[in-house]
């Protein structure tokens, strides 16, 4: 495969996976996507109720929306990187997928966080 067609699929997939995670971020968040054992920050302290779901995830996304987008200009920066050496192709979707990874997994700890205090809460009233 050629190198614009390398550099095509990189952006392809690190750019859809930034976006896919963007989108859930968004629809956990807003309480569109629910909670499920598929999508989302899936613990036992955000899968106990629907509360701690949402909590979770309210909390959860900035960060994890931050790394959905650093995913998606990582792919735009695959076009900017030069052709030589043919490694230097892979430092900007590294670079995006550990931001991302990062991210997520704060995301994930500040949306534990929030819905054992959510869980905390409902369990005192």
């Amino acid at each position: 495969m050629e190198l614009v067609g390398v550099r095509l699929l990189l952006a392809a997939i690190v750019a859809a996976s930034g976006a896919a995670i963007v989108w859930m971020a968004r629809a956990t968040a807003s309480g569109r996507l629910r909670r499920n054992y598929w999508a989302g920050v899936r613990t036992q302290a955000t899968l106990a109720s629907d509360d701690a779901w949402l909590a979770a995830h309210r909390a959860a996304r900035p960060a994890t929306e931050a790394g959905g987008w650093a995913a998606v200009v990582a792919a735009l920066a695959v076009f900017v990187v030069p052709a030589d050496p043919e490694g230097l192709l892979a430092v900007p979707v590294l670079a995006g997928v550990g931001v991302l990874l990062v991210c997520v997994l704060i995301g994930a700890r500040r949306g534990v966080v929030a819905a054992r205090v959510a869980s905390d809460d409902a369990r005192s009233r």
